[in-house]
């Protein structure tokens, strides 16, 4: 394994990095953490090609400057809306005389239940097995060694469209990195923020991006459901900016500067003067009304999340609730109206110091921002890799690889 681990997040209005060294302890520290402001890309998905490879090439810049040998280990995310994750059951006849179950029977059951829902133009990110079944026999997490006849396997495949995963792919091969594997976002984020006890109990994760929200729900310690939804924070943004007739600039810094997610909260007569980010602007609003448009945004996630837990009979029923994380979640008063809307327990989500160090206190502060939780993700997956086969990570472009989903 490489001493050095990179992180790769590519979102809709900046990419992260985050490399981690390995110590002599086998122990991760992270570095480095840093934060580019980009174009290019809307919702998960590169649009412009030149617009992201510039950003790309400054942000591996930044990373070589720190430890050349990072740019040979990264971990990327795949996070468009045009990402998938379904449920496929394979089947086999278990090949040997005797019945006993190799790991050659697994494999090829495994592949059975991709090959079940591929399509020509998408490509397997990741498969995880739900439950092995033998003979009839459910409930199986690791069928090796048993006998049967009829092997049969419930399994999570999580794809992407091609065209999207090869123009992530290029923009980092072009800047001079090399790609050792990709996650799902949904899959990346929970790694950096969900404790083991909260997804034994039950929990949902909403990571607020710019361009999308995804969603992660697990119970008993089990991926469940994932989706990405094409609403984010800069859907915000725009209703401000429409709202109050200014522009994107002035309305996203009107957002950071003066936001609030509970306009009930907002005294009647508390007034904001938007002159002071938009000179064009007229007389100063009422603060409150300025509150409702976020709120109503805001709202709609969560209503889209909500409709998301009902599907598969979850609503109202995750004793861990929800953990909130990305840079939608920074928003004051999210936590108290994300309560309200789900009607379950809430909190922001913190990088857990147990599982990853900081090398200085200023890297340490900056973990505790929410939009370094995917990138940070993506080291701590790359660290396990290589752990047996519950999840499977594919690198469509290189080998196939095996992660432990924790």
């Amino acid at each position: 394994m490489s001493k050095y681990i990179t992180g790769f997040d590519i979102g809709t209005a900046s990419i992260k990095t985050a490399v981690a060294e390995i110590d002599k302890n086998n122990s991760l520290n992270i570095i480095s953490l840093s934060r580019h402001s980009s174009q290019g890309v809307k919702k998960g998905v590169i649009h412009y090609l030149n617009d992201v490879q510039a950003t790309s090439n400054i942000a591996l810049e930044k990373v070589k400057s720190v430890a050349r040998p990072a740019l040979k280990n990264i971990y990327i995310n795949v996070g468009g809306n045009r990402s998938r994750m379904q449920l496929s059951r394979g089947m086999v006849v278990v090949s040997r005389g005797d019945n006993e179950i190799y790991q050659d029977d697994i494999d090829r059951v495994v592949k059975s239940a991709q090959d079940m829902v591929r399509a020509s133009n998408r490509v397997v990110i990741h498969t995880i097995n739900k439950e092995f079944i033998v003979d009839g026999l459910q409930q199986i997490e690791n069928p090796m060694g048993l006998t049967g006849n009829k092997l049969e396997v419930d399994s999570y495949v999580i794809d992407a469209f091609s065209p999207d995963v090869r123009n992530l792919s290029r923009v980092v091969e072009q800047s001079g990195g090399v790609i050792n594997g990709m996650f799902y976002n949904p899959i990346s984020t929970a790694q950096a923020i969900l404790t083991k006890n909260q997804k034994d109990l039950g929990v949902t994760l909403i990571d607020i991006g710019s361009g999308t929200t995804s969603i992660s729900v697990f119970e008993d310690g089990k991926l469940l459901h994932a989706n990405v939804l094409p609403i984010g924070s800069s859907n915000i943004t725009n209703d401000i900016a429409i709202g109050l007739k200014v522009s994107i600039e002035a309305a996203e810094s009107l957002k950071l500067s003066y936001g609030y997610a509970v306009a009930r909260d907002i005294p009647l007569k508390e007034k904001l003067d938007i002159s002071k980010v938009d000179n064009k602007a007229g007389k100063p609003i009422a603060r409150r009304f300025f509150s409702d448009i976020i709120e109503v945004r805001l709202a709609e996630i969560f209503e889209l999340v909500n409709k998301e837990l009902k599907n598969i009979g979850r609503e109202k029923d995750l004793p861990a609730g929800v953990v909130l994380t990305g840079g939608g979640s920074k928003m004051p008063g999210i936590v108290e109206l994300a309560r309200v809307e789900l009607k379950l327990p809430v909190q922001l989500g913190i990088v857990p110091t147990s599982s990853i160090k900081a090398l200085n206190k200023e890297i340490e502060e900056k973990m505790e921002d929410p939009e370094y939780a995917n990138a940070i993700g993506l080291i701590l997956g790359g660290y396990s890799h290589g752990g047996h086969n519950r999840l499977q990570l594919t690198n469509p472009f290189s080998k196939f690889l095996n992660y432990f989903l924790p």
